[in-house]
This record gives C-alpha cells, structure tokens and sequence, in this order.
C-alpha cells in the first residue's frame, strides 16, 4: 500500500466519523505533520501518514517532539488498521 493510499482512505474515514483532516502545509517549517485532523468537542490533532514500510525522518520527528511538549496529540499511521485504532480512541474520547 502507498502513502497516498494510507492518506486516502484515513481522510475518507475521519470524514465519515464527522471529523475534518486538513492538509497541513507551513511554508517556511519543514518537517510538519500532513494532516490538521479536528473532531467535535474541540479535539485536535496533527497525523502524519506513511506507507508500511516508511519511517519519519529526523526533523519530522523533532518538530513532532516540539508539537508533543505543546500538548498536542501527533499520531503516525501507517496502514488501514491503525486508522481505525486511532478513530476508536478518538470515539472513546468524545463520548
């Protein structure tokens, strides 16, 4: 499975869990998450989506780190299965 694949059918998902996954593009700051994901009862967080066999790279991990020490969730995914765990914890959190 390709990244673009992941991404695709994580913002499919989210989309039909009544959330929104915004792209995330800063210019000027390399390494942010792909995807702004907002859910109902202000939940916030910053995804970042691979393919199974990717990794983050070096920077990607630091500014992760810096949006951690924030207080703001990052997840990586990596395939359709952790999609759905991250949904789960998400409704789990909004109920």
């Amino acid at each position: 499975m390709l990244e673009k694949d992941v991404e695709k059918h994580f913002c499919r998902r989210v989309k039909e869990e009544g959330g929104h996954a915004f792209k995330f593009v800063s210019p000027g700051k390399s390494g942010v998450p792909d995807r702004i994901v907002l859910f109902p009862g202000a939940k916030i967080y910053f995804v970042e989506l691979k393919s199974p066999t990717g990794k983050p790279r070096t920077l990607q991990k630091k500014v992760f780190d810096e949006l951690e020490k924030l207080g703001f969730p990052v997840r990586i995914i990596f395939d359709k299965c952790q999609t759905e765990e991250f949904l789960r914890e998400v409704k789990g959190k909004n109920e």
